[in-house]
């Protein structure tokens, strides 16, 4: 199953909604070099880098990346960003919306599956010494996507330690064990459903990452 056969909506409007979400956070940048925060600065220019990734492999390895494909990155970014910003009536939806960090976890985690799925399918289809049994494909999935959320928790630790310390403002932060326990929870989600579902969305991403390997053996 295809992002657009789950959305209803054509490729050019998910292309043209990840444009928007692209134009958002270089306002966002914008506004936080205006206001000289630097949280804000961060987590929009690091967001903006990574929506113009699908273009640089696309560019540059030959690494087809679907209208699908582009809208899935720039709305895991995004939704991140836009939950670090202190809104008027709401305030930040990390805090205020309880559901807001399970969404950004579980869309964050798929993508790191999707990079997983990917490289591993690549390898056992390139090399006739590797196989990776579905179950086994399955599993790793779980497995690398656990230890990638184990290793961001960390990060942010971290980093939110560094912050109090020196008194400056956190890029990222962390609520407590239970909170952390709860991102894993909702990776482990985001791991699923891309080792469930990922092999129709990203087909095209493995052909042309199993013909990367055949051109670098053959060199």
């Amino acid at each position: 199953m295809r992002i657009r056969d789950v959305l209803h909506i054509s490729e050019r409007r998910q292309r043209q909604a990840a444009r928007g979400m692209q134009a958002f956070l270089a306002v966002m940048l914008l506004a936080g070099l205006a206001l000289r925060s630097g949280g804000v600065v961060v987590n929009a220019t690091i967001g903006l880098l990574v929506t113009f990734l699908p273009g640089i492999l696309e560019r540059d390895l030959g690494i087809p990346m679907d209208a699908g494909l582009t809208l899935w990155i720039s709305a895991a970014v995004f939704l991140h960003a836009l939950g670090t910003i202190a809104w008027p009536v709401i305030g930040k939806p990390y805090v205020s919306v309880w559901w807001w960090d399970h969404v950004t976890h579980a869309l964050s985690a798929s993508l790191v599956a999707g990079v997983g799925y990917s490289t591993t399918r690549a390898v056992d289809i390139h090399s006739d010494s590797v196989s990776f049994p579905p179950r086994f494909q399955f599993v790793f999935i779980l497995l690398f996507v656990l230890a990638f959320g184990v290793f961001w928790e960390v990060i942010e630790f971290m980093i939110g330690l560094a912050a109090d310390r020196t008194g400056t403002e956190g890029v990222l932060t962390q609520y407590g064990l239970e909170d952390s326990m709860l991102d894993l929870v909702f990776n482990t989600v985001g791991a699923v459903l891309v080792a469930t579902y990922g092999s129709a969305q990203l087909s095209e991403v493995v052909d042309a990452l199993t013909v990367r390997l055949a051109e670098s053996r053959e060199q």
